[in-house]
């Protein structure tokens, strides 16, 4: 039941931040945390090095798993991460940001990406 409470928290932020923002890309995060869980993004930190650049913005519909190293800056949302993610990432200097902190600093979506 906890899980449930917060996607349906997370769809009210991004489809409140859609309405008043107009941004695209928050209706389609609303989207995919709408899907099954069992539809849900996992990706390894090895495949955000190769597909990222020095200091992307991205956002991971699911979890971002610790698997492999990241070579540059990052800002990240996710819905969660492994422990060992979270250790890599700020290593690498990342930045794991909230969902509120995501939407009040890029508020029109411009230069985020969904990733995953």
């Amino acid at each position: 039941m906890l899980n449930d409470t917060l996607i349906d928290n997370t769809i009210w932020i991004l489809r409140k931040a859609f309405k008043k923002n107009k941004a695209q890309i928050w209706k389609a995060l609303e989207k995919e945390f709408s899907k099954s869980r069992s539809n849900r993004r996992l990706i390894n930190i090895k495949r955000l090095d190769k597909i990222t650049n020095n200091g992307d913005i991205i956002v991971v519909p699911g979890k971002v798993l610790g698997n492999g190293t990241l070579g540059h800056k990052l800002t990240v949302y996710a819905y969660s991460f492994s422990d060992t993610a979270v250790n890599k990432l700020s290593t690498a200097g990342a930045e794991i940001i909230s969902l509120h902190s995501l939407i009040n600093k890029y508020p029109d979506g411009k230069g985020v990406r969904i990733i995953g």
